[in-house]
């Protein structure tokens, strides 16, 4: 029964507290999320629910496949990651839909400032480090296959991938144990501000074009709890549209909350140069990004998933039309 209804029943019974407010109590949906610049408007789902009488709790994960067990294992409704990630659990059976795009772009490939490489060819005999299994390990070899380049996380080819977490990343950069390095926003304009990395690109040249990040839900929410689904994705549409429009809140919170100022003013503006808060996605860019996972063996997918089959994307378009959002 929907609960404006049930509250309804039971003012007309004279019933009020403690059985009204029990009835009242919010829903809790309990958010995976990643700890990047592009990802603050989902994180800040977690202040602004409350209206739609929901309350996300929010556990942070080092990259978008570790939050596939968390899925699995019945401890997370609702995850904000990278598109191959979201793929690759689906293809391996993890019970997910694509309900919205939340980000696009966010990916840069730096070089060390005394590396001497200026392009993509200048790699040739390079070390460049990239995180396994996220959207930028794809980005990156696309790019370096476009280029002519070969590489493995072995001797032997043109590139030797050197495989770190996002954490890592720039710290070897600066130590000088990789050449370059293929990584998200706010670090990669983190390493440029403190000089210890210049820009060789931004990775969007394939047919791939910008990464688009993916919001996605468990089957269970989806199909059990379709009023707290809408309300939650009316609430992801509201905390996206004023991510866009505010953007002094929008660098506030992502410097203060979620990276407790780790980050600077120009490191946060910096990295939304290159990236956008979305909502959207399309399933052309969905099964271009599958394709190419499946080219290039990222996610080793037991059985590659057409966006068709996975792809819900009623929700946000009833979130959409009701705030009157395009």
């Amino acid at each position: 029964m929907n609960k404006s209804i049930r509250l309804a029943l039971l003012a007309a019974f004279g019933i009020t507290a403690p059985l009204a407010a029990q009835a009242q109590a919010p829903d809790v949906v309990r958010l995976g999320n990643l700890k990047f610049a592009h990802y603050g408007a989902v994180s800040y789902m977690k202040e602004a629910c409350g209206k739609y009488n929901l309350k996300v709790e929010e556990r942070m994960f080092p990259k978008g496949p570790d939050i596939m067990p968390a899925i699995v294992a019945g401890e997370i409704d609702i995850a904000a990651l990278a598109s191959d990630g979201a793929i690759s659990g689906r293809a391996n059976g993890v019970p997910i839909y694509t309900v919205a795009g939340f980000a696009k772009g966010g990916a840069r490939i730096v070089a060390g400032v005394d590396s001497g490489i200026k392009s993509l060819a200048d790699m040739k005999g390079k070390k460049v480090g990239v995180t396994r299994g996220g959207a930028h390990e794809l980005l990156l070899y696309a790019e370096l296959e476009k280029a002519g380049l070969s590489w493995s996380d072995k001797p032997g080819k043109d590139v030797q991938i050197v495989f770190l977490a996002f954490a890592d990343l720039n710290q070897a950069l600066a130590a000088k144990q990789i050449d370059a390095m293929c990584q998200s926003e706010p670090q990669s304009s983190q390493a440029l501000n403190k000089k210890f990395g210049v820009e060789i690109m931004k990775p969007y040249t394939t047919k791939m074009g910008e990464p688009v990040r993916l919001l996605v839900m468990t089957e269970k929410m989806y199909t059990e709890k379709k009023d707290v689904a809408q309300r939650l994705m009316k609430c992801f549409v509201e905390t996206t549209a004023l991510f866009n429009t505010d953007t002094a809140l929008a660098e506030k919170y992502v410097r203060d909350s979620m990276f407790k100022g780790q980050i600077s003013s120009q490191d946060f503006r910096d990295a939304m140069d290159n990236a956008d808060y979305t909502y959207d996605v399309s399933l052309e860019h969905i099964d271009t990004t599958t394709d190419f996972m499946q080219k290039y063996g990222v996610g080793r997918m037991a059985k590659p998933p057409k966006a068709a089959e996975w792809v819900k994307l009623d929700l946000l378009q009833k979130a959409k039309a009701e705030l009157k959002v395009k």
